[in-house]
């Protein structure tokens, strides 16, 4: 009888707590109530811990989260994803250029080469009306003196079994007379238009044998490797272009140290030091120097011609007198490690990396590993301090569990699913923003398969896919359809190319005309050959499989036989993408806002392990890519990369899909705030840049206790 009562009054008691709890717990209109701290709060929730707090080694997103606003770099990018400066005031961006002076060589009037010749033959072009436009660019053109120079080559040896290993050889150069050019700007033509001086034939064939000796003999195998690198050792013609930074007066790090510019030379040293393994070396490996002009001024100078090379100076720059081999010594013996802990010792192992000093808005105050991270506004910040006072990142791995604290007030900030969206739109309580990121969704096709060899083909398949089917039950209307290899809201996406129709009668009548017949089963034939293929992605990853039904229908409607398989990640990558052993994939990018697109779809991109999977080979592409990233004038840039996109989207490598709309909820009591030169304050609703990034005025936003009327 006792248990029976105790069965009968559980429910009852545990109404009452639920009821109780309902009052007691503030809402999240009250949550701020006596706890005005909270308003000057912020707090993020993410899917995943931090791994290393230090700009030249992080590679996750969470991390850099973090680093973003605990350091800065020379710049960023400002709302219309221009560069601006930050820790630069402002930049100059010039070339230096060198010619050899060959005696082999001939001009074309027969006479022969001789630097003061070529050099004077090339100053008079000048004055000529024809060379106009690069007359107003040449500052001077000088004569250097021959030199010599000896470098250590690595080479590929056998050892005495006749296994391949590595070795040096170390040669001398005797490097000829060079004419030398001071350019105003980087001109990536310059010795294409000198070609009527100088002669069409100039550029070629240079006599490297005549001008190498080598240290010791080695046999002609060694011989044949080491000639093939001298033309990217020693170019006969070599563009030097040369960023001059002025950097801002009075930015301190947050422990108080006073930046300067030999805290950007030894960013890039240490990013360029194998021993701390940076991934970020191939964007800074197309340096040739860092000279520190003064304490204000850098300059940084390049071997070859590489515009990208600018967006590397967006990384935070780290604290010399921190990280130093000093600094170093000192932490090694404060935590008095083991002669063999020393040895392996690097940045890497330091502590730095979980207690990170920047210069950035927000300083670093503490790190609880799969709890959360604190950081704390800068009040020295030397472009004033945000508006928030304290930031925290809390490790919230589900997702559910996200959202649930967001509608609790726990955290300030939710991404919705697509499905989601609509209910949140809808609901008066919130803020939300939709809009587009950088990354796109695709069907790539394997272009070296011979069934996806003509473009025609691959055309007909993606006019066989209706796009908005993928939009519309995927993403609940949350995408764009897109034409080619950018991001949409970039200026590089030419806006005029039409996306591909959905039309399965002109797809199989594109194929009807390329020999393709429907055979009594139903399917495409050619030859006795049916039109069939594998269609794969990865698994946990439920768009991309419901893509792939998608389209299996679609395809089957016009007599193309697709199979579909998914892979583990790790399986789908190593065994699959990696070695180019595929006929067709499910696959997105991740993309940023430079127009370069060398690794994704020049053709020398395309072996085992390169990101030009697919196996795209195009010449005139080829062409466009590399004039891209060596054109250093925007406009320029942007035609370059129309001209680029016409001609992707024209051939069809890919089936392009949609970009995904991203959409963002905060608490509509969240605003920007504007101080007037009177100290009143001024609201603003928080809207995205062109980009669709909500948080570029981060440092304005704060919580007010009442929702304004905006």
């Amino acid at each position: 009888m006792r248990v029976k009562r105790w069965l009968l009054l559980a429910p009852l008691l545990l109404t009452i707590l639920l009821l109780q709890s309902y009052f007691w717990v503030p809402t999240y209109e009250k949550q701020a109530t006596g706890n005005p701290a909270r308003l000057v709060t912020y707090i993020e929730a993410s899917s995943g811990d931090a791994k290393i707090l230090n700009p030249i080694l992080n590679a996750d997103t969470a991390s850099s989260g973090i680093v973003g606003l605990t350091f800065e770099g020379l710049l960023d990018l400002d709302e219309n994803l221009n560069f601006r400066g930050r820790l630069a005031t402002d930049w100059t961006i010039s070339e230096k250029a060198y010619l050899f002076a060959s005696p082999s060589n001939r001009l074309p009037d027969g006479a022969e080469v001789t630097g003061t010749r070529v050099a004077e033959r090339i100053r008079a072009a000048l004055q000529d009306e024809a060379f106009a436009a690069l007359a107003d660019n040449v500052r001077s053109v000088d004569v250097l003196p021959p030199a010599r120079r000896t470098e250590t080559l690595s080479v590929q040896e056998q050892d005495a079994d006749g296994n391949p290993t590595r070795g040096e050889v170390e040669v001398t150069f005797d490097v000829p007379e060079r004419v030398a050019f001071s350019l105003h700007r980087v001109d990536q033509d310059l010795f294409q238009r000198l070609l009527p001086v100088i002669g069409d034939r100039y550029l070629e064939n240079f006599p490297y044998e005549r001008y190498l000796t080598f240290a010791e003999e080695v046999s002609p195998e060694i011989k044949a490797q080491v000639f093939a690198q001298l033309p990217e050792l020693f170019p006969v013609a070599e563009h030097n272009p040369i960023i001059d930074f002025n950097l801002r007066k009075g930015v301190r790090f947050h422990d108080g140290h006073e930046f300067d510019a030999g805290d950007v030379k030894f960013t890039y040293d240490a990013i360029m030091n194998p021993r701390n393994l940076s991934p970020r070396t191939s964007d800074f490996e197309p340096i040739k120097a860092v000279e520190i002009i003064d304490a204000r001024t850098v300059r940084v100078v390049y071997k070859r011609l590489f515009s990208p090379a600018i967006n590397a100076w967006t990384m935070g720059i780290l604290p010399e007198h921190l990280l130093n081999a000093e600094a170093m010594q000192r932490e090694m013996d404060d935590r008095g490690l083991s002669d063999a802990a020393r040895k392996a010792f690097g940045m890497r192992d330091s502590q730095f990396n979980r207690s990170p000093i920047g210069s950035g808005r927000f300083r670093f105050v503490e790190w609880h590993s799969d709890e959360y991270i604190h950081l704390r506004r800068n009040d020295d910040y030397w472009e004033g301090p945000p508006e928030y006072q304290d930031y925290y990142m809390r490790i919230v791995p589900d997702l559910l569990t996200q959202e649930m604290e967001f509608r609790s007030g726990a955290v300030d900030y939710y991404g919705t699913q697509p499905h989601q969206v609509a209910r949140y739109k809808e609901d008066d309580t919130y803020q939300s923003f939709s809009s587009l990121g950088f990354g796109y969704s695709y069907i790539g096709y394997n272009n070296r398969r011979p069934l996806f060899a003509d473009p025609e083909v691959r055309r007909a398949l993606g006019l066989a896919i209706n796009v908005e089917d993928f939009l519309r039950y995927l993403l609940y209307g949350e995408g764009e359809h897109i034409t080619g290899p950018y991001p949409p809201n970039t200026q590089w996406y030419d806006q005029t190319v039409e996306p591909l129709p959905y039309d399965s009668d002109a797809a199989r009548t594109l194929l009807e005309s390329k020999g393709w017949r429907l055979n009594a089963d139903g399917w495409l034939e050619k030859d006795g050959t049916v039109f069939e293929f594998n269609l794969i992605t990865n698994s946990g990853n439920p768009i991309r499989k419901n893509i792939m039904t998608i389209a299996q229908n679609a395809w089957k409607k016009i007599g193309v036989k697709c199979n579909t398989q998914y892979f583990e990640w790790a399986v789908f990558l190593k065994d699959f993408v990696n070695t180019g052993d595929f006929d067709a994939v499910v696959l997105g990018w991740s993309m940023g806002v430079d127009p370069d697109l060398y690794q994704l779809w020049h053709s020398s991109q395309a072996g085992p392990q390169q990101l030009n999977f697919i196996g795209y080979n195009n010449p005139l592409a080829d062409d466009l890519i590399v004039r891209i990233r060596q054109e250093y004038d925007q406009d320029v840039q942007r035609e370059l990369t129309h001209r680029l996109h016409r001609l992707i989207a024209e051939e069809q490598p890919y089936t392009f899909l949609y970009a995904p709309l991203g959409t963002r909820v905060l608490d509509k009591k969240i605003v920007l705030v504007h101080r007037n030169e009177d100290g009143s304050e001024r609201y603003e609703k928080i809207y995205p840049i062109p980009s669709g990034d909500i948080t570029f005025h981060f440092h304005q936003w704060r919580k007010l206790e009442f929702t304004p009327s905006l």
